[in-house]
C-alpha cells in the first residue's frame, strides 16, 4: 500500500493554516503543523498522523529545525504549505517602515527560507510540491493595501521564477490567490499606520474601514478552500495559479482586461523603443 503523503504547513494557528491541516489530517496525510505558538495546536494534533512543531519563519535556526525533525521522522515532504503572513493597512505615504520591513520578513523573506530548506530533500527524491499563498492582491492591488500587496507581488515573481527551475527536477509549484474569507486576517493578522493623512481620507481611510468591518462576513469559505487546494494539489496536473473566491476570479479577468487594454493602447510607442530592424539587402 502507498504510503500517504506529508505535508508541512506554517501558520497552522488560524485561518487557512488551520483548515488545511484539519483536512490533511482527516485526510490521513502525515503532517506537519506548525505555528509560532504550538500549544494552539493540541487540538489538531488529536486528528492523524501529525507532528506539531513551534516555527517562526523569520527565524533561520526554527526553519532549519523544523524541516529537519520532519525529515528525521517522515522520511521526506511531498508538499510544503507556505501559508504563514501577516497583512498591514496604510497608505503608501503613511506607512512606518519596521512595519513594512516586518511584513516583507515573514510574507517573502520566511517564505524564501522555507522554500530552500525544503528544496534539498525534494531534489534527492525528485518529487514534491510547493503551495504559495499569494492572494488576489498579488495580481491586483488597493488602496491602503499597496505594501500588503508589494509582498504578494513578489511572491507571485519569485514563484514564477522557482517552477522553471524545479519543474524539470520533478517538482511542482503552485500560487494559491484567494480574496476575502473569513480567516479574521483582517482583525488578529494585519496592523495599521498610527499617523493617518486626511488627504487619503477618501481612498485608502475607505478601503481599510472597509475591509475591517466586513471581518467575518466575507463571502469566502475557508473549509471550501482548504478542500480545493488539497483536491487541485492532488490533480495530475495542478495550475501554476489557483484563484479562490468568486471575487478574486472576477478581479484577476478584470485586471487582464485592463491590461491588454493599456498595451494595445500603447503598443506603438512601446514597439518605438527598439532600435530599427534592418531591411533585408538594405545598406548601413
Amino acid at each position: 500500500m502507498t504510503e500517504k503523503p506529508v505535508w508541512f504547513i506554517t501558520g497552522c494557528s488560524t485561518g487557512f493554516g488551520r483548515e488545511l491541516a484539519k483536512q490533511a489530517l482527516a485526510s490521513g496525510f502525515r503532517t506537519v503543523v506548525t505555528a509560532r505558538n504550538p500549544e494552539e495546536l493540541h487540538e489538531l494534533a488529536a486528528l492523524g498522523t501529525s507532528l506539531v512543531l513551534k516555527l517562526d519563519v523569520t527565524d533561520q535556526e526554527q526553519v532549519d529545525a523544523a524541516v529537519k525533525a520532519a525529515e528525521d521522522l517522515f522520511g521526506r515532504i511531498d508538499v510544503l504549505v507556505n501559508n504563514a503572513g501577516i497583512g498591514y493597512f496604510a497608505a503608501v505615504e503613511e506607512s512606518e517602515e519596521n512595519e513594512v520591513r516586518r511584513m516583507f520578513d515573514v510574507n517573502v523573506f520566511g517564505l524564501g527560507r522555507m522554500i530552500r530548506a525544503v528544496l534539498p530533500g525534494m531534489r534527492q527524491h525528485r518529487r514534491g510540491m510547493i503551495i504559495n499563498f499569494s492572494s488576489i492582491g498579488g495580481l491586483r492591488s488597493f488602496p491602503a493595501l499597496g505594501y500588503y500587496s508589494a509582498t504578494k507581488f513578489a511572491v507571485e515573481g519569485l514563484s514564477e521564477a522557482l517552477w522553471q527551475e524545479v519543474e524539470p527536477l520533478g517538482i511542482k509549484v503552485m500560487l494559491v490567490e484567494p480574496s476575502g474569507f473569513r480567516t479574521d486576517w483582517a482583525g488578529r493578522s494585519a496592523n495599521e499606520s498610527k499617523q493617518q493623512i486626511g488627504d487619503y481620507a477618501a481612498t485608502a481611510g475607505i478601503s481599510r474601514k472597509r475591509v475591517r468591518a466586513i471581518s467575518g462576513q466575507q463571502a469566502g469559505d475557508p473549509d471550501r478552500a482548504a478542500h480545493a487546494i488539497i483536491s487541485t494539489a492532488e490533480a495530475p496536473f495542478p495550475p501554476h495559479h489557483l484563484l479562490l473566491g468568486n471575487d478574486a476570479y472576477e478581479g484577476a479577468m478584470a485586471k487582464l482586461d485592463e491590461l491588454r487594454k493599456d498595451f494595445s493602447d500603447w503598443e506603438a510607442v512601446s514597439r518605438s523603443a527598439d532600435f530599427p530592424v534592418e531591411k533585408q539587402g538594405e545598406e548601413v
